[in-house]
């Protein structure tokens, strides 16, 4: 008796556990289209990307920085206050997360020729691929490291703003080696991490799904920044 009640319920864990990462992965799917959509509109062409970002003397306009920086900001709201807000506000915030990184990513399809787009995304699923399995498979606790990977990232975030100001060639290269690493780290960190909170059975309803958006919303930021990270390595600026 005791042996079927187990199967039923690790049967009933595996089908939260499916239904949870269909969730995560529609959510970050969602974000890659829109992101990726608005990125290209906007990117393909001079005249419209001037149109958004360029005042009418040539010179950047306030509302490049606006969106330079207001997806962080947004990301922070989402993540603070994700429990108090409704699923559909939530939603709606992270569409407009979504809309405002693809402006900010237009910049890619400029600088960046659409062969050398192709190639480095699919070798960054390739590498968001492998060690979201590893993630998910390993028995291994991923937790210490990556609180580890975390202040990595702190250091390499101190150095990018450095280098805004440095423009250095060899540093950036350093950023983009030591970015490859540490979001491919953090993408098996994550889903070992939300495999766990997938196999609560008394995480239920509007909570498990709240928790499935920032789940898709996490691998979606680790995923732009891997990639962006490998373009800077392999794209071969235009």
């Amino acid at each position: 008796m005791n042996e079927i009640l187990d199967q039923n319920h690790e049967g009933y864990t595996r089908e939260l556990t499916r239904d949870f990462f269909k969730s995560v992965y529609a959510y970050m799917v969602l974000a890659l289209a829109v992101s990726g959509g608005i990125a290209y509109y906007v990117g393909s062409s001079q005249d419209i990307f001037s149109s958004y970002f360029r005042n009418a003397d040539g010179s950047i306009s306030m509302f490049f920085y606006i969106v330079l920086f207001s997806p962080l900001v947004l990301s922070l709201i989402i993540q603070s206050a994700y429990r108090r807000l409704s699923l559909p506000m939530l939603t709606l915030l992270y569409i407009a997360y979504s809309v405002l990184m693809g402006l900010m990513l237009s910049v890619v399809f400029l600088a960046y020729s659409p062969q050398a787009i192709a190639i480095t995304f699919f070798a960054s699923a390739g590498a968001f691929g492998g060690m979201a399995v590893l993630g998910y498979t390993t028995q291994t606790d991923l937790t210490k490291f990556g609180s580890l990977l975390y202040m990595a990232f702190f250091g390499m975030f101190i150095a990018m703003i450095v280098n805004w100001f440095v423009g250095s060639g060899m540093l950036d290269f350093i950023i983009s080696i030591a970015g490859v690493f540490i979001f491919t780290g953090l993408t098996a960190y994550w889903m070992q991490k939300l495999k766990n909170t997938a196999e609560d059975s008394m995480l239920q309803g509007v909570e498990r799904q709240k928790l499935a958006l920032m789940g898709g919303m996490m691998l979606y930021i680790l995923f732009i920044n891997l990639f962006l990270s490998l373009l800077r390595l392999i794209g071969g600026r235009d």
